[in-house]
């Protein structure tokens, strides 16, 4: 007996063959199937009204439609709200939607954990586990979608893990999201954040579907980047650039840098020059962004070391801006929901969080 789908991993061409070859069925039926998950958010077979009760009882034995269970929602003052799933086997990931008004933004997780161990970072203080499947990055958006009743407008892969380690189910989620007949997202509407993963930035230069790249940079200089990212003993901040051109070159497209403010580490305004001379001849957009403390490793920086930092990138003709920080009362900093959720149930939470 042959093993059930896991429907949310299946790309459009996968669906159109598992419904023509193995279910012997005409390929419209995959676009139903399709517009009942993507478009409807509808995760029960027998829901599926258009469908014939025999074709249903079949899927019922034979197609497993698995998003994330949730185990925890917060909602912050300004509307953030972040998320605590479940996945099949018990690992937990994290998911913000932040809300800009008009639209919404879902900042995705691509792994378990994270490798990485940036210094300031909550998601990698909790260590690597594994990655996640192009149906588990796909899932979240879908399971916030059906939870708040609505589509979410924006894609960024900005939450748990590093998107390019997971290059593959990377690509694939990305697939999936911008296919018509699935979850028909526009490719603008995409964004893949990397902390420098040079491989996987000229990959992206040459994938067909146009997303939008953002890089956390937050150092201007090789010593200090290496503290606060050790992922720059690997591919240095002189490769990252290199790749960085190269991506432009090829995409024409202008690259988002986020530069986390953190008090007396890199808010000098002196790196700011720095900054601006390592950006020279790059199209680049900076976002200048609050620090959301994590277990008081480092203090976020004073609002007038920000806005100095910010006028010295303006003067020497870098287009940036001071981030209005979201979701720190519900401390939405990626990775801080899980391990706080961890270390409340394992008894070990610092009293007053």
């Amino acid at each position: 007996m042959t093993e059930p789908l896991n429907a949310l991993d299946l790309s459009y061409e996968e669906w159109i063959d598992v419904s023509t070859r193995r279910w012997d069925l005409p390929r419209y039926r995959a676009d139903q199937i399709c517009q009942w998950i993507y478009q409807k958010k509808v995760f029960d077979v027998h829901e599926m009204t258009n469908l014939s009760k025999e074709l249903r009882q079949k899927l019922l034995y034979d197609l497993l439609i698995l998003p994330p269970v949730l185990v925890r929602e917060e909602t912050s003052r300004d509307g953030t709200k972040k998320f605590l799933w479940q996945l099949q086997d018990g690992e937990r990931i994290e998911t913000v939607l932040l809300s800009h008004g008009s639209h919404a933004t879902a900042c995705l997780s691509s792994q378990v954990g994270c490798p990485l161990s940036c210094s300031f970072c909550a998601t990698g203080a909790s260590g690597f586990v594994r990655n996640l499947s192009a149906g588990e990055i796909v899932g979240q958006l879908l399971a916030m979608e059906r939870r708040m009743g609505a589509n979410i407008e924006n894609v960024v892969y900005m939450g748990m893990g590093e998107p390019f380690l997971n290059i593959d189910a990377l690509f694939k989620s990305i697939f999936i999201l911008n296919a018509p007949k699935m979850r028909n997202m526009g490719a603008r509407h995409i964004t893949v954040s990397t902390s420098g993963v040079v491989p996987g930035i000229l990959a992206l230069a040459d994938l067909s579907i146009p997303v939008r790249l953002s890089v956390s940079l937050h150092a201007p200089n090789e010593r200090l980047r290496t503290k606060l990212m050790p992922v720059n003993r690997q591919y240095s901040l002189s490769a990252l650039m290199k790749a960085l051109k190269t991506y432009q070159d090829k995409t024409g497209e202008r690259i988002t840098l986020e530069y986390i403010m953190i008090q007396k580490e890199n808010d000098h305004p002196e790196l700011a020059y720095e900054l601006a001379a390592l950006l020279s001849g790059l199209g680049v957009y900076v976002n200048l962004i609050p620090y959301n403390p994590v277990d008081g490793r480092y203090e976020r920086s004073e609002p007038e070391r920000v806005r100095a930092f910010a006028d010295v990138l303006t003067r020497l003709g870098i287009e940036n801006e001071i981030r209005r920080e979201k979701g720190t009362d519900i401390n939405a900093a990626c990775g801080q929901l899980r391990l706080r959720t961890a270390e409340r149930q394992a008894g070990t939470e610092p009293s007053g969080t």
